[in-house]
């Protein structure tokens, strides 16, 4: 199960969000979201738990608990939306 995890803070690393997640079940994945061009966290990212149940207990005992002086928004991710290209006009 793919989890999204929000409100993270800029200094956070995948390290401890991986850990955070394994005190729950085995961690397949953990990867912060970063802005292509300034390399900066972008404040979310997702962890991925091959175990469904272990996945749902991390996403109840993690939603709203303080990491790093900030409340967690934890969830299921839904699949990206199809969007349509960007166009410059540059």
């Amino acid at each position: 199960m793919d989890i999204y995890v929000g409100n993270l803070p800029w200094s956070a690393s995948e390290q401890e969000l991986s850990d955070s997640f394994g005190e729950f079940g085995t961690v397949e994945k953990a990867t912060i979201i970063v802005d292509r061009e300034s390399g900066r966290s972008k404040g979310f990212g997702f962890v991925t738990m091959n175990d469904n149940e272990e996945a749902n207990n991390a996403i109840e005992a993690l939603n709203g608990t303080d990491f790093g002086g900030r409340a967690l928004k934890v969830n299921e991710a839904r699949p990206r939306e199809e969007r349509p290209p960007r166009r410059d006009n540059w």
